[in-house]
Order: structure tokens, then C-alpha cells, then sequence
């Protein structure tokens, strides 16, 4: 039986300790999957937040942009009965006639086709709003008095 000698027992102790060095190395730069699933758990509650900031805000945006286009459709309506006097318009006629640039929002944000309805003398300018229903609480005029009538 050999016995060891010195040289061949500091090659193992360094062979040793080069691969424990390596293991440590190894372990300091690989990721757990634990810690994979930490950063995802993070990164989940971090986008519910923003989705719960974000979503009522949207909302209130398409609001605002059905508002904003019945605000510019109004005017060009009344112009129009006052030249075509007897006459109530549509978005489309309006559009047809160029009153409207063919670049004027004819749907409102939910995709329901704006509506214009003559009383007497006066127009209102409508949106059937998110629950695209006409005559709802939630339809969205211009101006803001209740209209009766339908055309």
C-alpha cells in the first residue's frame, strides 16, 4: 500500500478547494426559483396596482373624448339648421355635406354612432355612452339638458 506524499496530498487539498470555489461561484451567480418566483409575485402586485390606478382613469378619459367631439359636432349642427331651416342633420349628412372633415370622430369611444336630435329650436348632440344604450343615465349630451325627442 503507497502512502501519500506530501505533493500529491496538496494537489488534492487544492483540487479541493478549486471546486468548492466553484460551487460557491456557481451559487453566487445563479438565480433560485424561489427568487424567480419573488421577483414575479413583485412584479404581479406591482401591475394590480397600476390597473387599479389606471382603469377609472381610462374610463373618465373616453368620458372626456366623447365630450370633447360632441363639443365640436354641436356648433356645426346648429350652423346646419340655420341654413337648412325645418331640417334636423346626422353626424353622417353633416359629414356628407363637408360640415364635418372626414377626420371628425362619428363614434363615440364604445363605438356607437353619435346622434343629433331636433326639438323645436333647439339640438342636442348625443352619445349612448358605455353601456351603449340610448336614453340611459349614463348617454353623454351636449348641451347637458335632458333631450326628449328622438330624430
Amino acid at each position: 500500500m503507497r502512502i501519500k506524499g506530501d505533493n500529491e496530498m496538496a494537489t488534492t487539498r487544492k483540487s479541493r478547494a478549486l471546486v468548492r470555489a466553484r460551487v460557491r461561484r456557481a451559487l453566487k451567480r445563479g438565480v433560485t426559483l424561489i427568487e424567480i418566483l419573488i421577483v414575479l409575485a413583485i412584479v404581479g402586485l406591482i401591475a394590480g396596482g397600476v390597473a387599479v390606478v389606471a382603469v377609472p382613469k381610462y374610463a373618465e378619459a373616453q368620458k372626456t373624448q366623447a365630450k370633447n367631439d360632441l363639443r365640436a359636432i354641436h356648433p356645426v349642427a346648429e350652423k346646419f339648421r340655420v341654413d337648412n331651416p325645418g331640417e334636423c342633420p346626422t353626424v353622417e349628412l353633416l359629414r356628407q355635406k363637408k360640415e364635418l372633415s372626414t377626420a371628425s370622430k362619428i363614434t363615440d369611444p364604445w363605438d356607437t354612432p353619435y346622434r343629433i336630435i331636433c326639438n323645436d329650436e333647439d339640438i342636442v348632440v348625443t352619445s349612448a355612452g358605455p353601456d351603449k344604450k340610448d336614453n340611459t343615465q349614463d348617454d353623454i349630451r351636449i348641451p347637458e339638458a335632458q333631450a326628449t325627442d328622438k330624430h
